[in-house]
């Protein structure tokens, strides 16, 4: 079910919630937005993978991120899974999506 306070919609999937978010940072996900990517997923009692079309990390882990060597308008999953697997991947979503951070 669609939040009317959010633009995102993730879909159910048998290993949890999935999401397409295409990266809106200015200079892709380098080292400082990484850190935040990663601090965030951490501050969620769920488990949080981005999946890009060469790999599936943890966004727990800042340098698995960067590996990812994602530039503004890549597209990237996110699954999510866990007691806050919705709010976890919703909080990601916001942070890849904002042009401002």
């Amino acid at each position: 079910m669609k939040n009317p306070s959010s633009p995102f919609d993730p879909i159910q999937t048998g290993r949890g919630l999935l999401l397409d978010v295409t990266v809106r940072l200015p200079h892709g996900l380098h080292s400082r937005p990484s850190a935040r990517l990663a601090q965030l997923a951490r501050e969620y009692d769920a488990s949080v993978l981005l999946i890009s079309a060469n790999a599936e990390v943890d966004a727990k882990s800042t340098l698995e991120l960067l590996s990812l060597a994602l530039q503004p308008n890549d597209h990237v999953k996110i699954l999510a899974s866990g007691p806050q697997a919705r709010e976890a991947l919703l909080a990601i979503a916001a942070l890849l999506s904002d042009p401002g951070e």
